[in-house]
């Protein structure tokens, strides 16, 4: 690890870049409502992070995980960020949390962008979150040129992993597993009454999934914001009730979707009044659906971490891609990474280049005085040449297995260079 934190060291002078976070695989779905992050909180990280002198970061909170991306001087820095702006602490984050540093945060972020690291395998709907959350970066002005390749890198190689293999062959995401979940447990599911309540991505996508794989034609919509629903309804012609009409639609369903992405629980036991078995499907972080639900007998709650268990052909056809998808990802990760060892000695390079350039300058204008007839003309040509041929010999070393920090050091030594190597 030493050795590696050398190299990356001198890409940029701020510190090291850092990927720390906690996802599905260790932390619940309690754990992970603790630390879930709004669009305001986001904004307000974003803001304290550059008022603290963090160069660049970027913030990502999804129903299976919340990830900061950043370059720091240690990886407290970013913690104690996340924890200032969510209800988790830095003890309940020690427990479940990863941090990776410099090139394991690389590979981190290549398998979280393309779907490897994702709860149901090839599920991508997280490069559209990753690349929203480096946008914002850019916008803010919070974001370095190492953050802005890296994440086009992580893009081109989802991009290259969907058109090139099957790993996403299918509809397996969280929606299409929750659809699986109705089909396989409720009888006749195309004459039962569902109700979708929230409308957001998740919901959105949850409903298309069950128009499509259920053949119903009794599905309701409720969200808090009425246009929002009646949006969505009008591109399926569904139903759309008021939120306030929220306890009579329940009574009358047989399967309930929350998807309401709210910070506390929007459904509890005083809006069930109902006399027939009901079915609850929570795909929301936080949890949006209360646990006292259960105690009415008729209730089955099920949370979205339930869901990743939901197996079928699809998934094991996608398994069958993971060789060829992680050969793309070793390809394009080891391109990322050639230019950052590149970028850590151009500094360098482009000082000499200038500081021979002034040598070059004094002594042409040296010789001009000295010699009659001078040909300015061909001395530049030649010189530039020459200039040029050095630089690449040094490039060249510094590139190869024989440079290294001392390396670039020397250099700016014999030449005093007073250029930063970042």
């Amino acid at each position: 690890m030493e050795n590696l934190s050398q190299k990356y060291i001198s890409i940029v002078p701020e510190g090291h870049f850092y990927a720390i976070g906690l996802n599905y695989k260790k932390a619940d779905a309690e754990i992970r409502g603790h630390f879930s992050i709004s669009e305001m909180a986001t904004q307000r990280i974003l803001e304290q992070a550059k008022a603290e002198g963090i160069p660049s970061l970027s913030v990502v909170s999804t129903c299976n995980r919340t990830e900061l991306y950043g370059f720091a001087q240690n990886s407290f820095q970013l913690i104690k960020l996340l924890c200032e702006h969510t209800n988790g602490t830095v003890e309940e984050f020690e427990k479940v949390a990863y941090v990776h540093k410099d090139k394991e945060a690389v590979s981190h972020l290549f398998r979280v962008a393309t779907g490897l690291d994702s709860q149901i395998l090839g599920d991508f709907e997280i490069i559209s979150q990753l690349r929203k959350s480096f946008k914002r970066s850019k916008k803010m002005g919070i974001i370095n040129p190492f953050m802005e390749r890296l994440a086009n890198s992580a893009i081109q190689a989802s991009k290259r992993i969907k058109n090139e293999t099957g790993i996403s062959s299918g509809a397996t995401s969280v929606s299409f597993a929750a659809v699986q979940y109705i089909i396989a447990r409720v009888p006749y599911v195309s004459e039962k009454n569902i109700l979708l309540f929230g409308t957001g991505k998740i919901g959105r996508n949850t409903c298309e999934n069950l128009i499509k794989h259920t053949k119903n034609k009794h599905i309701t919509l409720i969200n808090r914001t009425k246009d929002k629903a009646e949006k969505v309804a009008g591109k399926f012609n569904l139903i759309v009730k008021d939120y306030a009409d929220i306890q009579s639609e329940i009574a009358q369903t047989d399967v309930l979707v929350v998807a309401t992405g709210a910070q506390q629980p929007t459904i509890s036991k005083e809006l069930l009044y109902i006399k027939k078995p009901l079915l609850i499907l929570d795909l929301s972080i936080p949890k949006n659906v209360s646990d006292d639900v259960l105690e009415n007998e008729l209730v089955t709650l099920v949370h979205l971490d339930d869901l990743s268990a939901v197996t079928d052909q699809t998934l094991e056809k996608r398994t069958s891609q993971l060789p060829l998808a992680k050969s793309i990802i070793a390809e394009i990760e080891t391109e990322f990474n050639q230019w950052a060892e590149n970028r850590k000695f151009a500094p360098t390079i482009k000082a000499l280049k200038t500081k021979l350039s002034e040598i070059k300058a004094g002594e042409i204008d040296f010789q001009r005085k000295k010699i009659n007839g001078f040909n300015e003309e061909q001395a530049e040509i030649i010189s530039n040449r020459l200039i040029q041929k050095i630089t690449t010999h040094f490039a060249n070393h510094l590139k190869g297995d024989e440079g290294s920090s001392e390396s670039i050091e020397l250099i700016r030594r014999v030449f005093q260079l007073e250029t930063s190597t970042h």
